[in-house]
């Protein structure tokens, strides 16, 4: 049998927090978070600091943004975070300041051991440094650390760390060349 979940267990303080404010937090983000107008950015950066997340100055946070634990994430100042973004947050996401997580791009902190029958459940951090852009629709896989000025393109799948200062297309992403300012 490769798989049996009957034998799943989540870990007890996984999520960080109790159940109690899980759920109260899953209720406000449908609610107050989702249904606020796209402009009331001022907003939604007080509803996830009442819920323990750390959020500089004039970050940008659209509506439609999925947070699974505000308690584990961290963004710097004047940062973007795009529509339909998901923050997976088993695990600790950092995200640097005047960095862009474009829309529908999905950071992913968590994923199952495959090599057992329980299917054990685990989270690692993810690191998007300062003066990133994550450009649409790009998946972040667990553990991985996108260094400064980093460059990730559409559609583009990161499973491992990737370099300072580099565009990086692909799935898997690579780095293909300098990104260069004018």
């Amino acid at each position: 049998m490769y798989q049996n979940l009957q034998q799943f267990k989540v870990p007890a303080g996984f999520r960080g927090k109790s159940a109690v404010v899980v759920q109260l937090w899953w209720l406000v983000q449908a609610t107050l978070f989702r249904w606020s107008p796209q402009f009331m950015y001022g907003w939604r950066r007080f509803l996830l600091r009442c819920f323990g997340a750390t959020v500089g100055k004039q970050v940008i946070i659209r509506p439609t943004v999925t947070v699974t634990y505000p308690w584990k994430v961290s963004i710097g100042n004047y940062s973007w975070i795009g529509d339909d973004v998901v923050l997976y947050s088993l695990g600790e996401i950092r995200i640097g300041s005047n960095s862009v997580v474009s829309q529908r791009s999905y950071l992913c902190t968590g994923s199952h051991d495959y090599q057992k029958q329980s299917f054990d459940i685990y989270a690692k951090p993810i690191v998007i440094a300062d003066q990133v852009w994550l450009a649409t629709d790009v998946f972040v896989a667990p553990g991985v650390t996108i260094d400064e000025g980093a460059l990730v393109g559409s559609r583009s799948s990161v499973y491992q760390d990737l370099p300072a200062g580099m565009i990086c297309l692909g799935s898997p992403a690579k780095p293909v060349k300098v990104r260069e300012m004018t």
